[in-house]
């Protein structure tokens, strides 16, 4: 069975042009077949203070109105997917950029409000991966924003590490699939302030433990459970850290079922 890499990239490379350029050009080195799945970065907040939308957050988390949608639909499907593909050209590495209602790739459905209405944010319902492996046998480089569509006409701001983790579950039955979150951390810290206190091998009894004694938490705490969710659904292997553990033999942390 061949290997697939889904990869994820956060903000602390897409929003710096010299660090997304190196990322891209060994990215395109990689000869298995590979994913990308970005984020937005700064990009739309500034977008957004520009034209004098309000960003609306509830527990740090963004309220996606109509008017933040159309930005974040102008900067994530626009200005930063086709960047990434024109850069990702540039490297010899043939690109197709995707939202989640392109080839009807990722159906989402709008977060019903509870105690928050978030908006335009899509729950991701099904991956469609038959338009994808066409392109991957064809050796084409999908390259997904964060932004899904509920089939009725509506696209929908959906997290990127869920959609990374849902398209690295879609194909485990056709592919070893490994999951890769890129980030500005070496990897899961016993000490946030401690870039060398990493937790190099993380299994589902050792979260549990980690969660109890709140070494786990904050921003952390959803990235791991889109890991664990895609190991308990196949996914073959899981990696959070630095770009360069793509490329080196570095330390970073490795999800375990």
């Amino acid at each position: 069975m061949n290997t697939l890499k889904v990869i994820k990239i956060g903000g602390n490379i897409i929003d710096n042009e010299d660090v997304l350029e190196t990322f891209l050009e060994q990215f395109s080195k990689i000869a298995d077949p590979k994913i990308l799945v970005h984020g937005g970065g700064k990009l739309a907040t500034r977008l957004a203070d520009k034209m004098n939308v309000e960003v609306k957050k509830v527990d740090g988390r963004r309220i996606t109105d109509k008017p933040t949608l159309d930005i974040i639909t102008m900067v994530y499907a626009g200005k930063i997917n086709k960047g990434i593909v024109a850069k990702l050209q540039a490297n010899q590495c043939n690109a197709v950029g995707f939202t989640g209602a392109d080839g009807n790739t990722i159906i989402a459905k709008k977060r019903p409000v509870k105690d928050v209405d978030f908006g335009f944010v899509g729950d991701i319902e099904k991956v469609n991966t038959d338009t994808i492996k066409l392109l991957l046998k064809n050796n084409l480089i999908p390259v997904f924003c964060a932004i899904t569509h509920d089939e009725n006409g509506q696209l929908l701001n959906t997290n990127a590490d869920t959609i990374a983790s849902e398209l690295a579950i879609g194909f485990a039955k056709d592919y070893k699939t490994e999951l890769y979150y890129c980030f500005e951390k070496s990897g899961v810290l016993k000490d946030t302030k401690d870039d060398a206190s990493i937790i190099e091998n993380i299994n589902t009894k050792m979260y549990k433990t980690l969660l109890e004694q709140n070494i786990i938490a904050d921003g952390m705490l959803p990235k791991l459970n889109n890991c664990f969710h895609a190991i308990q659904n196949e996914v073959y292997k899981v990696h959070i850290g630095e770009p360069e553990m793509l490329f080196h033999k570095i330390k970073h942390t490795t999800i375990l079922a």
